[in-house]
This record gives C-alpha cells, sequence and structure tokens, in this order.
C-alpha cells in the first residue's frame, strides 16, 4: 500500500535529521506500524534493519545485544545513517533497562550511533518500561485507529462503510464478503489482540470473564452503563474492580473504552458510570447478527451504529492536547464532550426521536465554547466524519 499516513513525515523528519532520541512507536494492532517502518526503510537516506520481537525463544536480553551488536557492525561498513526497528519490544522482560545499556554505552564510545525504532502494541506496557529506564532518552509517537477520512483518500470508501465496517484497514478488501470479513476481525484482530496482548501480557485470573466483558461493551458501545448494572449480567464477576481493570487493559489494547462523564471537578469525572465505546466500529459489525443492508434499514440499529462510529472517529484524533468525555442529568444526556486547550464543545448525534437532548441543560451548568447537534439539515454525520474535530473549536 502506497498511502502514507500523516505521522510519517514527522517521524522521517526526525530520522532525517539524526535525532539521538529513541523513536518510540505505539498503538493498537493493524493500524499500519510496521507498514509505517516499511515505508521509512523505502528512503535512500538511511539503511533500515527490523526485528520482531514476538515469539523470540532465548534470552530477551541477549537477542537485544545480538542484533543491536550486529546493527552496530552494519553502521561501521555503511556510508547512510542505520536505523534498528524493534517491533513488539514489550514481549521482551524487563527490555528497557538492556535497551537503555546499550544506547548509553554506544553513545559514549561511538561518535555516530546508530539510531532505534521501537514499536509496540500495548501502549501501557510501552509505557511503564519507558518511564522505568528511558526517561530523557526518547521521543514517544502514539498511532491511534484510522479515521474516515484516511480510508477514504486510501481505499475510497464511503461514510456508510465506515459506520459499519470500522477502519481497519486490512479488512478493507473483504467488504464485499461479509463472512469473510467478519472472520477476518474476529480471528486476526479482536482473539490476536485478547490472546496475545491482553491474556499473554498481564495476570488475568478469569479470561472468561475477560472476554464477557468485552462483548458486553462491544453490545453497549453508546451507552451508559454502571459497573453495578454490569456485575448483574456477568455472574462470573464478584465485583465491580475486576470489570473497572478488564475494561482498562481492552482500553489499552485499543479495543473497548469507558468514557467519563464530564465535570469540572476530576474526582467525579473519575467515579462516574462508563459511556461504553468500542474504538473501532468494526467490533460492532463483527459480533452482530445483521449484515450491512439489514443495519442501514433498522433505523434504530442505524442510530446506534452512526453514533458509535462518531465516538470512534473522535477516540481516533485524540492526543495529548484533547480528552473526550459524555454528560448527562436524569433523562437529558449529551453524547460527546469535547475538551481542547481548556475550552469545550457538547455533541448530539440524534439521527431518531427516540432520545431527548440535553443541550439546553447542559448549557444551563456549563459554558461551552459552542454546541452542535448533527442534522440533515445543519452540520451532517458524514460531514464531521470528515473533520478534524478540533475544527469544530
Amino acid at each position: 500500500m502506497n498511502y502514507r499516513r500523516k505521522i510519517f513525515n514527522s517521524i522521517d523528519q526526525r530520522l532525517t535529521q539524526g535525532t539521538d532520541l529513541i523513536q518510540v512507536i505505539s498503538g493498537p494492532r493493524q493500524v499500519g506500524k510496521t507498514t509505517l517502518v516499511k515505508q521509512l526503510f523505502e528512503s535512500k537516506k538511511r539503511l533500515g534493519i527490523y526485528h520482531i520481537a514476538d515469539g523470540v525463544m532465548v534470552d530477551g536480553a541477549l537477542w537485544l545485544e545480538r542484533i543491536f551488536h550486529e546493527a552496530q557492525l552494519k553502521q561501521t561498513k555503511s556510508r547512510l545513517p542505520v536505523v534498528l526497528a524493534i517491533d513488539e519490544i514489550q514481549k521482551i522482560p524487563n527490555w528497557s533497562e538492556t535497551i537503555k545499556r546499550l544506547v548509553d554505552t554506544e553513545r559514549f564510545n561511538n561518535s555516530n550511533p546508530i539510531q532505534l525504532l521501537l514499536l509496540g502494541s500495548s501502549h501501557w506496557l510501552m509505557q511503564r518500561g519507558l518511564s522505568e529506564s528511558l526517561a530523557g532518552r526518547f521521543e514517544q509517537w502514539n498511532i491511534n485507529h484510522w479515521t474516515f477520512q484516511e480510508l477514504k483518500e486510501a481505499f475510497d470508501i464511503t461514510p456508510e462503510e465506515y459506520v459499519f465496517f470500522g477502519a481497519y484497514p486490512g479488512a478493507v478488501a473483504y467488504y464485499k464478503d461479509e463472512d469473510r470479513w467478519r472472520s477476518y476481525v474476529k480471528s486476526a484482530l479482536i482473539e490476536t489482540v485478547i490472546m496475545k496482548d491482553v491474556l499473554l501480557m498481564h495476570r488475568i485470573e478469569k479470561p472468561a470473564l475477560l472476554r464477557r466483558v468485552f462483548e458486553l461493551g462491544v453490545h453497549y458501545s453508546g451507552q451508559i452503563l454502571s459497573y453495578t448494572k454490569v456485575l448483574g449480567q456477568l455472574q462470573e464477576a464478584k465485583n465491580t474492580t475486576t470489570i473497572a481493570h478488564y475494561l482498562d487493559l481492552l482500553h489499552q489494547s485499543g479495543l473497548l473504552v469507558g468514557l467519563h462523564k464530564f465535570a469540572i471537578d476530576k474526582a467525579r469525572q473519575r467515579s462516574s458510570s462508563p459511556k461504553w465505546q468500542v474504538m473501532n466500529n468494526a467490533l460492532m459489525g463483527a459480533l452482530g447478527d445483521e449484515n450491512f443492508k439489514q443495519v442501514v434499514k433498522n433505523k434504530k440499529e442505524w442510530g446506534r451504529r452512526v453514533e458509535s462510529a462518531i465516538g470512534a472517529h473522535l477516540l481516533a484524533h485524540l492526543g495529548a492536547d484533547m480528552e473526550l468525555f459524555y454528560w448527562n442529568l436524569s433523562n437529558a444526556e449529551v453524547d460527546f464532550i469535547i475538551k481542547w486547550r481548556n475550552q469545550y464543545v457538547a455533541l448530539e448525534v440524534k439521527l431518531t426521536g427516540d432520545k431527548i437532548s440535553g443541550l439546553q441543560k447542559f448549557c444551563q451548568h456549563f459554558k461551552p465554547h459552542r454546541i452542535y447537534q448533527l442534522s440533515e439539515s445543519g452540520l451532517s454525520w458524514q460531514a464531521l466524519l470528515e473533520m478534524d474535530p478540533r475544527e469544530l473549536f
């Protein structure tokens, strides 16, 4: 695939400048991390070396030392800068300590050190290793799920296809064969993430419960559901703390997140019931029973899918400068509150008449920068999908 995501130019520039900082790339599976490295290595400006730590059977520290020393040897013989990329680095026990020792030694002894690219699909495990040993030695890039605009430019998909099929670029080839597409998402994405990124990397006492939390969260995507109510539907769960922990793991894996209720008081935000939200709408389509045409014809279900797709779209644009919440009071609800640079806007997705908009009540309690209600006569959901949410401000 020749399409390059926007982050390509930024990382390419860093490597061309010859930065001493380790470039760390994290993000969910199937968002294009490995493809990005391949594209960076296509340049004639550098010599790229790629290794993947997934499935390394020997001692991890020794393996890292071997490939690092091999890269150093190539550096002495190459006229080009050498870039060593290590994928799924978090699979190596105590990887950060080994990397720190190797990098510090080389920086001290070598005036022309190799450049290092570290990739991982577990943001939490990557962050833990970086903060423990590599503080001040790295620059981090977190890659989110693809946006509709990117998929449209790369594959010419429609907004309706984005709502139903989601945003995994590798699955686009199977849109015309829904059974194959559904099988691909379940086996190559959901099962791989849960089995490799969650169960193998974390101590999970009840794997079956983790799966049930995931399935339940996908089913209720776009809805506010307290941990207590979830507990009532999961007989094997003993307490809400376990459910909250599993939801956090699913969030770190790029599958499912629980949005907090908007409040000025941070403590109230954290104690609120979560609004369950898939991070990629493909999860709803793959686990659902209806096909594309059936969902489009079902107005109520289609409205729910659109709202969930808007949520996934907003999550795909999140960064250190932007946060996403919901708000409700009694029967009044605002689907999304977007906070950016100490300002916030309220966004209501209302495709059917079975929901009471809470925009008026929200404005009575707070003073948002702007408010929006998606409609065919005003700002449409299709138009929003083509926007960076920061444009709403």
